[in-house]
């Protein structure tokens, strides 16, 4: 036996047998009586301001000893001390992996490759609270004098889903004075949605790139630049004054116009879908000001922490990811609805997506091998109750197997009579209905005609996580990246794959920059290259020019 490979190994196949030996597991049974409420007792746990109840999962208690078992043999443990210790976890960029040193304490210290990161990260934070603080009073003006009014983050992938989520989820929290908008898609309706009614006088755009050559990020850069000098009728001057660089790229940085003083930076140790919390949430802690920013960082480092410190069994995310793993690799199922109960957190789910399967999405493990099993959750999702109305029919009497998280808060952020009582009890029917179904009887004894009867039978036995808080704070919003940001890497751990590059990105990009001068209307610079081209791709460039009377 090749106990190198996971599903080789003697836990693997321990959980594989005990899998054909539990398949007739019922929720409806293993919830009822005593014996529920002692299960229910049992499977929970509470880290800063998050319930976690995992009860209504198809799993016993000997299934959550062999799963942690298997985490163990996974080398989980070492893998995480090395990459809270700056090891160069994410091998096949020999790079560090170090969100969590985004949100460490300014008291603490961490040397990595001879540099303190720690102080590295405390002295760009200083700085986004200067400038921030600058822009929010008023101190910050525009090239003209008038104050800035609105704030544009142009950026891509984690440099846009990151900031867009959290800004729309903290929207409570922001400053009502400021409008606050992102731009990612390099279709030109982005742009001109975002600009259209707007001064430029009192516009700041914030571009995110850390190589700040990205081609979506630095094209529409460079035509909101184009709109703001037109706009102003203004000289290049002006563009130090209306836009601010995330960046590494000094550079280019400068040669864009805008002011290095001004550049915030950030490092290659943290992978862009991890890099809400890093100066790539500026615009985010201008929209909410820096206590509630610093306030956001508090909620990442209480999971930190507890990730870094709590046994296996009693480990919130080690729990949530092995469950992942259960359901993936031996239930097999395809996909994980994330379903939150609250209209702010309306952009987490497709945030996710980017975490979870531009992380996990890979077929081989560390050493360049095959993987050799399932990989990579699809993750989705929308908020409650509107996916009630939608997919939830799928959910409840469908043939996929489809475990769910329940999101819920038990305050709301604004309400309107008792308006959010009624919300929260759809989150806890849904859960209830997903696990326990109704059966046959129940139905009938409804009065339901003998035809209709199997229509209505709701199988239950859906597996659902529910996840309470009492209210979205910026430090509850933390903690919930953190959660699932940890989850990501248990699964990753077992399936021995590096999480954190994400190569499969890179080919399309490289692709449509080759494309792109064979569309434009002068296609002289790209005479000879068609031969490059495979035929189907050719065919399509043709209708494309000649749609475009090129």
């Amino acid at each position: 036996m090749d106990d190198t490979i996971i599903y080789k190994t003697e836990e693997w196949l321990a959980l594989k047998r005990h899998y054909d030996s539990t398949r007739d597991l019922n929720l409806r049974q293993l919830l009822a009586g005593d014996s529920g409420r002692n299960r229910v007792s049992d499977m929970y746990i509470e880290v800063g301001d998050l319930h976690f109840d995992y009860s209504r999962h198809l799993v016993t208690s000997e299934t959550i000893d062999l799963l942690m078992a298997l985490a163990e043999r996974s080398g989980l443990h070492e893998r995480v001390s090395a990459m809270f210790a700056g090891v160069h976890i994410n091998t096949t960029e020999d790079r560090s992996v170090l969100h969590v040193a985004l949100r460490m304490p300014a008291t603490e210290s961490l040397v990595v490759d001879g540099t303190d990161v720690v102080k590295q990260v405390h002295r760009v934070l200083d700085k986004m609270g200067k400038l921030s603080d600058d822009i929010r009073s008023g101190t910050w003006l525009g090239y003209t004098g008038k104050q800035i009014r609105n704030i544009i983050n142009i950026g891509i992938g984690g440099s846009d889903l990151g900031p867009a989520m959290a800004y729309q989820a903290l929207l409570d929290y922001a400053d009502p004075a400021l409008k606050v908008r992102f731009v990612s898609n390099i279709d030109p309706i982005a742009l001109w949605q975002a600009t259209h009614d707007l001064d430029p006088a009192e516009t700041l755009f914030v571009i995110c790139s850390k190589t700040f050559t990205t081609l979506e990020t630095l094209t529409n850069a460079r035509k909101a630049r184009e709109w703001l000098l037109n706009g102003l009728g203004a000289p290049n001057e002006a563009v130090a004054r209306h836009f601010i660089a995330v960046s590494t790229n000094e550079k280019e940085v400068e040669r864009f116009g805008i002011d290095v003083s001004t550049m915030l930076e950030f490092w290659d140790w943290v992978g862009g879908r991890y890099s809400v919390d890093s100066a790539i949430g500026f615009s985010l802690m201008i929209a909410i000001g820096k206590e509630a920013f610093t306030d956001f960082l508090a909620g990442f480092r209480s999971i930190d922490e507890h990730f870094r410190t709590a046994p296996l069994s009693k480990n919130m995310p080690v729990i949530q990811g092995m469950l992942n793993v259960w359901y993936n690799n031996f239930h097999g199922a395809q996909t994980h609805a994330v379903l939150p109960y609250s209209e702010r957190m309306a952009r987490f789910p497709a945030y996710l997506q980017q975490l979870t399967m531009e992380s996990n999405g890979k077929s081989v493990r560390l050493d360049g091998t095959s993987v050799g099993i399932q990989t990579g959750e699809i993750f989705w999702g929308e908020p409650g109750t509107n996916g009630q109305h939608a997919f939830y029919q799928l959910l409840h009497q469908g043939t996929k197997l489809i475990p769910a998280d329940i999101i819920l808060f038990s305050e709301p952020v604004r309400d309107i009579g008792d308006e959010h009582d009624a919300l929260f009890a759809n989150g806890l029917a849904q859960a209830a209905a997903l696990s326990l179904g109704k059966n046959a009887s129940e139905v009938a004894a409804e009065g339901v005609s003998k035809a209709i009867v199997p229509h209505k039978v709701m199988p239950g036995n859906r597996p659902v996580t529910v996840v309470v808080a009492k209210k979205l704070t910026p430090a509850v919003l933390g903690q919930l990246i953190a959660f699932y940001e940890h989850t990501v890497f248990v699964e990753g751990c077992i399936w021995g794959i590096d999480s954190f590059d994400q190569w499969g990105v890179e080919l399309g990009k490289a692709m449509a920059a080759r494309l792109t001068p064979l569309l434009a209307k002068d296609r002289v610079a790209s005479q000879g290259r068609e031969s490059e081209v495979d035929a189907a791709t050719s065919r399509l460039i043709d209708l494309y020019r000649n749609q475009r009377g090129r």
